[in-house]
């Protein structure tokens, strides 16, 4: 391993083991005795058996590619904000196809609603982009914008086009809607009895592996890639090598946007029964995201790992009660989650450190 890999890894345990720590504390102010056993459940539950292994996949699906949308953008110097309002836009979309376009045949509905949600996303991220690239508006700024509109638009189309007014929610997806689960069920199961419990991960934690790794090979092993980074990494030398930076930097908020778009559709395609709430609230997909994307360094291939550890975190602990109020475990687990966006500044302090010990020596 190289120094920056040492150094990248050792900042990442660093920052996971901060959060896990503020995490107690706030534990042992809240109910003492049993803050060891809670932190015991967060660590362990989550491969306690094969079923909850499963659902750690399932849970990790969603946030693995918000997590590759906040990387993308920051890997080309943008800081895409706006997944939240682009994951409940392609989920609205997933919605309508997978309730009302039953005349096309299952397999092929699943695909068109993954490239709509796609193109949804992808449509919604130029905004913030075009705004970026010809008025010079922040894309952080126009971002959060495009977060709440999104967000209002989403549930206005859900109770005009697909809302189930018994539950108050999104309309139920037709079970040949869901994803694929590809066998999986038969690995990913608890015994309980003569029967089993089987977990609801599907085919949508492969398509997440899949596009990372295809997004780390546009980045790293294309032209394309290069200009994209190139600039991220300083505009002014971009533009003096000839790359379009304006088409740049739309292109990169769409491609960011569509990640953010494909999340929102495998969350609402993977179980059958889950449905989009009406509740004017942003998806914390999207901002978790965020903490997926810098614990795993903006890395494609570490964001896959990064994404895994946050929703086994999640699931974990999800189970705290009922020794802790529900407000209590998501204040804990946002805390240990959150503290992960620190690990670029624990790296580079480290880094310092390291430099400064070396300049001595």
């Amino acid at each position: 391993m190289s120094r920056d890999g040492l150094l990248s890894f050792l900042s990442s345990i660093l920052v996971i083991i901060a959060g896990l720590l503020v995490g107690l504390i706030v534990l042992l102010v809240s109910n003492a005795e049993q803050a060891l056993p809670a932190v015991q459940t967060i660590l362990t539950f989550g491969v306690d058996n094969m079923r909850n292994v499963g659902d750690v996949l399932l849970r990790a699906t969603p946030i693995i590619l918000t997590g590759l949308s906040v990387a993308f953008a920051f890997k080309t110097g943008l800081f895409n904000i706006g997944a939240s309002g682009q994951f409940m836009l392609g989920g609205f979309v997933s919605i309508m196809i997978g309730v009302h376009a039953l005349a096309i045949p299952a397999p092929l509905r699943i695909i068109f609603a993954l490239l709509a949600a796609a193109l949804t996303g992808a449509l919604w991220g130029a905004i913030p982009g075009l705004l970026k690239a010809y008025r010079n508006v922040h894309e952080v700024i126009s971002s959060i914008m495009t977060n709440y509109i999104g967000m209002f638009f989403a549930v206005y189309l859900i109770q005009e086009f697909a809302f189930d007014q018994g539950r108050g929610t999104s309309a139920h997806l037709h079970p040949t809607s869901t994803l694929p689960r590809m066998g999986f069920q038969n690995i990913f199961r608890e015994p309980v009895g003569a029967a089993f419990r089987e977990s609801h991960v599907n085919v949508g934690i492969v398509i997440a592996i899949i596009l990372a790794i295809v997004i780390y090979i546009i980045l790293e092993k294309t032209t394309f890639g290069y200009e994209l980074k190139a600039c991220g990494f300083n505009q002014d030398a971009a533009k003096y090598a000839g790359i379009n930076q304006k088409r740049n930097i739309v292109f990169s908020m769409m491609i960011s946007g569509s990640l953010a778009g494909i999340a929102g559709a495998l969350n609402f395609m993977g179980t059958t029964g889950l449905s989009m709430s009406v509740v004017e609230t942003l998806a914390m997909e999207g901002f978790t995201g965020i903490s997926v994307a810098f614990l795993g360094l903006n890395h494609p291939i570490g964001i896959i790992f990064s994404g895994i550890f946050v929703s086994y975190l999640q699931l974990g602990g999800a189970r705290l009660q009922p020794h802790f109020s529900a407000e209590l475990v998501e204040t804990v687990i946002a805390v240990i989650i959150y503290f992960c966006a620190f690990v670029f500044v624990v790296k580079s302090m480290i880094g310092k450190v390291i430099k400064k010990k070396d300049g001595g020596n």
